[in-house]
């Protein structure tokens, strides 16, 4: 299965470890993303993420989400479901 591009990072709160992302296709708990940009490249499944404060399952396109990301990012990287 190859990677298709979701959409991107719009904001990082390093305080939290958490990316905030601006989705251009669906995401839901469970699926595996890859975060890539400038040196950083990496992996991971989504356990949980949030939308204005409240924990849901599925993001459509069009919806910002915030998640809890193993490594820092910064905006602008690129977000794929693998």
């Amino acid at each position: 299965m190859k990677e298709k591009l979701i959409g991107k990072v719009g904001h990082y709160f390093d305080n939290l470890g958490v990316a905030v992302l601006e989705l251009t296709g669906k995401l839901k708990v469970g699926d595996k993303i890859k975060i890539a940009g400038g040196e950083v490249e990496f992996e991971q499944v989504v356990d949980s993420m949030q939308m204005e404060r409240e924990p849901i399952d599925k993001a459509k396109k069009g919806d910002d989400v915030g998640l809890k990301v193993s490594e820092k990012v910064r905006p602008g990287y690129k977000v794929y479901l693998v």
